[in-house]
């Protein structure tokens, strides 16, 4: 006679889902104008439909985390916020590595476009507040292997 032993767990007991797994990041580095270092483990969209996607639908993303959009040609470009859930702070970068423009604590599925303010190659995303909190402007060097140096 062989026994089954079943295990119930109540539904409030049940773990939270865990955050996407870290695979496919790559390390960036934002470098201050007094020196400091912010180093982010970023996802990179390469592709129009990963582009398109960004960011969207998700309801977390870990404070050392962002997602850096490749354009592959530098020129002007909006984004915005449809679909997704997570205030950001967007940081549009130069081919140089260097930051034009920062678009601070953006609005949750908004669908008002966000300008780059003048061509970029490519735009940074960050949770919301981060850019502020840790002293980033304007003019701060990204080094990634995107950027030439």
């Amino acid at each position: 006679m062989a026994w089954l032993l079943l295990a119930f767990v109540p539904a409030h007991a049940q773990a939270a889902p865990a955050p996407a797994p870290a695979t496919g990041l790559e390390q960036l580095a934002i470098i201050g104008g007094g020196g400091q270092r912010h180093v982010f483990q970023v996802e990179v969209m390469r592709t129009p439909e990963t582009r398109a996607r960004g960011l969207m639908h998700r309801k977390y993303m870990p404070g050392d985390r962002g997602m850096l959009f490749d354009f592959g040609q530098v020129e002007p470009v909006s984004m915005w916020m449809q679909n997704t859930y997570i205030p950001l702070d967007m940081l549009f970068i130069r081919a140089d590595g260097t930051i034009a423009r920062i678009a601070e604590q953006t609005e949750p599925l908004s669908v008002r476009t966000i300008p780059s303010g003048e061509p970029v190659l490519s735009v940074l995303e960050i949770n919301g507040g981060v850019a502020s909190k840790l002293g980033i402007r304007p003019g701060d060097r990204v080094e990634h292997s995107l950027f030439k140096r």
